[in-house]
């Protein structure tokens, strides 16, 4: 299947309503916002990737804005900055194929398959790997569950089926309900299942992709056009990792004597067994690599009271730069909404904070790079904070916000994970809106933005991400929700993520609000938010307090 272009004329205004007329009176900017999105998502930024002219561009862009509101520098030793060691590599075109039963199967990039890899090496060579399915690809001894039972993967291509084993499962199946149901666990997501191939010896793997089961389309799959990032110096990396495209597995099972619908609910059982199959791989494919510096932004207004308390915001600066060509020709991958949004908004939330009494904590705003990438920026932060974990009170991030117009909701990602929703429903009926629990939860979101990396050491995190679930507009319900939700998700990391007169930054105003409200209260209070009982992270916030 070849990968579908875009309409030329196809851009985030063709999703939204007409703009807000509302009078501006929120601490928050509409106006400021668009402003802001329309600098950080024009081709001057040339879409914002690491390592390039676009992140120069807007690592000094951020700096000077940071400045201009009158924030300190509060990265490592009084800087601005914090680096973020990366490896950069671009798969060249050369040749994948595979067989079965000694039969050719096609295999082309962006059509029956899409792989990148994160080894500095010159060339990835595979020759006649055997093919392994697995199942989804989890061991989880807490919930009673292994796919592997041990079966050797050294030198083999893992196939993975996406998300979790009860995604798919109906009452009275083995699975059900012993992941979360709909709701993802972090053994649904790909970096996981990469993971785990890794540290069996995989030579290769690859996830069979739907589109419920993974949140997004194809073209999103491919997006990145054969280009990964790392963190330096990384160990146990897989020789090539991505996406079998469905009809191409299909076509795989099929002429391996296997129905692929049939091993689907097989791989629901925890009796599953992996199943070898009469087909090889290989691959002959150049790459191009660099290491390369990134860097994170940190800026810090300084607590008057409890300046070792911080309250953090946080956004990604990175988009993904330049790609292949859509109908119209045009290559930059702007990222207005994903998340020069998000910047915008944690500017204007710094700025609404300069503009009243220092705050009792401090308040901290990170700019990471390497979202897009793998959480990079983040993780590479939370695994050398500037500010300890127990000492850090919060995490919100702001990671694609809502522009189809005014909602009677707000969308809350990781229902029943920390007492933080309870003070963001709080906020929310100061605008007579309530909070509704995402939607979409089997889109994993909880484990793709960089509030994870913060989640992992204990962190209470916040995550504002619109596409969680369909907004309730004032203007239209939830049908007008799920238009723009559509139409945004046609958008996402496209050449059509760009910033438009037409989108109401409003709405995005009344999301970034209630952020401000909920860090703000924090930080003129000795609370502490709390992980739930029942919460994965609770032990880890416990021990780092305790020390």
């Amino acid at each position: 299947m070849k990968q579908i272009l875009l309409a030329p004329l196809l851009t985030l205004a063709a999703c939204a309503t007409t703009p807000s007329t509302v009078a501006d009176t929120s601490p928050i900017s509409s106006q400021r916002l668009s402003q802001d999105v329309r600098t950080l998502a024009s081709d001057a930024f040339e879409g914002r990737a690491p390592g390039t002219a676009g992140e120069t561009m807007t690592v000094n862009w951020l700096v000077d804005e940071l400045k201009a509101i009158g924030l300190e520098p509060g990265g490592p030793n009084g800087e601005w900055t914090q680096a973020v060691p990366m490896v950069h590599t671009q798969l060249e075109p050369g040749t994948m194929a595979g067989t079965v039963s000694g039969q050719p199967l096609p295999l082309t990039q962006a059509q029956e398959l899409y792989v990148s890899t994160v080894r500095p090496v010159d060339r990835v060579t595979i020759a006649n790997a055997p093919m392994v399915f697995v199942g989804y690809g989890v061991t989880a001894p807490e919930r009673q569950w292994d796919d592997f039972k041990d079966v050797d993967l050294k030198g083999k291509v893992a196939v993975f089926l996406v998300n979790d084993p009860d995604f798919e499962a109906a009452a009275g199946e083995a699975a059900a309900d012993r992941f979360g149901g709909r709701t993802m666990t972090y053994y649904g997501r790909w970096t996981y299942k990469f993971e785990e191939a890794a540290r069996r010896g995989a030579v290769a793997a690859l996830i069979v992709h739907d589109t419920p089961g993974a949140g997004y389309g194809w073209d999103t799959v491919t997006a990145p056009g054969g280009e990964n990032y790392d963190v330096a110096n990384a160990s146990d990396r897989l020789a090539l990792q991505g996406w079998l495209h469905g009809d191409a597995a299909a076509r795989l099972f099929a002429a391996s004597g296997l129905d692929l619908a049939e091993q689907r609910i097989r791989a629901r059982s925890p009796e599953f067994r992996p199943v070898p199959l009469p087909a090889t791989f290989s691959a002959n494919v150049p790459v191009t690599h660099e290491a390369l510096l990134s860097r994170n932004v940190l800026a810090r207004l300084p607590g008057a009271v409890r300046p070792d308390e911080v309250v953090m915001y946080g956004a990604h600066w990175d988009a993904y730069g330049h790609g292949v060509p859509d109908a119209a020709g045009r290559t930059i991958r702007p990222g207005a909404n994903d998340d020069a949004l998000g910047m915008a908004g944690l500017l204007d939330i710094a700025r609404a904070f300069k503009r009243g009494p220092a705050p009792e904590r401090s308040v901290v705003f990170g700019f990471w790079t390497g979202e897009e990438r793998g959480l990079i920026g983040s993780e590479t932060y939370a695994t050398n904070p500037v500010y300890p974990a127990a000492k850090t009170v919060a995490n919100i991030t702001l990671d694609i916000l809502q522009t189809g117009g005014p909602a009677r909701d707000v969308m809350l990602v990781g229902k029943g994970q920390n007492s933080l929703e309870d003070d963001l429903a709080r906020a929310a009926a100061t605008q007579d809106r309530v909070v509704t629990p995402e939607t979409l939860p089997e889109r994993g979101l909880f484990y793709r933005a960089d509030h994870f990396s913060l989640a992992k050491r204990g962190v209470p995190t916040l995550l504002f991400m619109a596409i969680s679930g369909v907004p309730d507009l004032e203007q239209g319900g939830r049908e007008a929700g799920q238009a723009w939700l559509d139409g945004y998700m046609r958008c996402y990391h496209q050449t059509c993520d760009a910033w438009s007169e037409d989108l109401d930054f409003a709405a995005a105003a009344e999301d970034v609000t209630l952020a401000y409200q909920v860090g703000r209260d924090l930080a003129n209070s000795t609370r502490w938010p709390e992980w739930r009982e029942t919460s994965e992270f609770r032990q880890v916030r416990q021990a780092s307090r305790a020390n």
